[in-house]
């Protein structure tokens, strides 16, 4: 796909709502036709996204999963690529904070920190696996993975969220040097505070006007999949910064 803005199908993570909602209803918006396999855990707001998304005229696929489940990533695999073939993009963008309030990582209970990894970490690695071979042997393909600037920063309380994204940008760093050459293209994606049930559950005292709508920042990260042969294989971006240096 690398050089090439026209995307027939997508597979996006944690779609009922935030930003995956925006990504979703964007790529339908700005790609007609395209063909979307949403994936998140409950039903009832998946069904919901579908509607918007056939609405805004893409072709929704909803599959129920939990991504922190190897046999969950399986069977999402399967089942998109005999919905749509080869994914031509994944965005992985389900995420968890773990427990709320957030722990300091002493008082981590036992078992937060492995659960935080299993959707953040574990989840995207099995699902690129799952997903590569066939972009590999295909035309190529594109990886997003949904990174936070808690990767990079050390705050009080975002310990294993912060852990777990920042080894998602280093598996996308792997990634991209072990298939360097063969058409599948990795970016780790920053998308900055956003105006979202899982920012207002970190940090319930912050302004929503202050921040980001998600719908302005799945703008900019459809924007960074256009673009991405502008972007160094494997590398993190910022998607504000993006937008500013493609503007």
């Amino acid at each position: 796909m690398p050089g090439n803005n026209t995307i027939t199908n997508a597979l996006i993570t944690g779609a009922s709502r935030g930003l995956g909602r925006a990504l979703a209803l964007e790529l339908a918006k700005s790609h007609e036709g395209i063909e979307i396999v949403l994936v998140a855990r409950h039903a009832g707001p998946l069904e919901e996204v579908a509607q918007e998304v056939r609405e805004a005229g893409g072709r929704p696929h909803a599959i129920v999963a939990d991504v922190s489940r190897g046999s969950d990533i399986a069977e999402v695999a399967a089942r998109a690529q005999s919905l749509v073939g080869r994914v031509e993009l994944l965005i992985n963008n389900a995420s968890s904070l773990g427990p709320v309030p957030l722990p300091e990582l002493a008082d981590l209970e036992r078992g937060a920190m492995e659960a935080v990894f299993a959707t953040n970490v574990f989840g995207p690695a099995r699902l690129i696996k799952s997903l590569v071979a066939a972009m590999r042997l295909g035309a190529g393909g594109s990886v997003v993975n949904i990174s936070s600037d808690a990767a990079v920063e050390a705050y009080p309380g975002w310990g294993a969220y912060g852990a777990s994204k920042a080894a998602l940008d280093h598996l996308t760093r792997v990634w991209a040097a072990e298939l360097e050459g063969e058409g599948v293209r990795f970016v780790a994606v920053d998308p900055g505070e956003m105006n979202t049930q899982m920012h207002a559950d970190a940090i319930p005292e912050a302004d929503p006007l202050q921040l980001q709508s998600p719908e302005l920042v799945a703008r900019r990260i459809v924007s960074i999949v256009r673009g991405v042969e502008l972007v160094p294989n494997g590398s993190r971006v910022a998607a504000a910064e993006f937008a500013g240096r493609a503007s």
